[in-house]
């Protein structure tokens, strides 16, 4: 298995157990695996074209990248909804409904991140 597959895999199971974390109503979790999928998978893009991933700082940097290569302004956007999950972890003051749906644009990001493996 590849690095970038590693990845990919991690981010699928990620946002799986995000989504169970939700309906058991454990918010905490469910917002830092939602950062976790969606971390993992820009991850993965990245390891793929040789770009740094290994802080947070480089994360958002390939965010930028791929926003800027692939014409797509929903790319950055869904990734700081992601880092909004990710504070949430920390801060607890996200209600049920936004982190559904923080985790719904996750789910976007993902999706239109994964094709770029192929």
């Amino acid at each position: 298995m590849t690095t970038e597959t590693a990845y990919q895999s991690a981010s699928r199971h990620l946002l799986a157990l995000a989504r169970a974390e939700l309906a058991s109503g454990d918010l905490r979790q469910a917002s830092e695996k939602g950062w976790g999928a969606a971390a993992q998978m820009v991850k993965a893009v990245a390891e793929q074209r040789g770009w740094e991933h290994q802080s947070h700082a480089a994360l958002y940097s390939a965010v930028r990248r791929l926003r800027v290569n692939h014409r797509n302004e929903d790319i950055r956007r869904w990734f700081q909804v992601a880092g909004s999950l990710h504070t949430n972890f920390y801060e607890n003051w996200e209600e049920y409904g936004s982190i559904e749906e923080g985790l719904n644009d996750v789910e976007r990001l993902v999706d239109a991140l994964e094709p770029l493996l192929s």
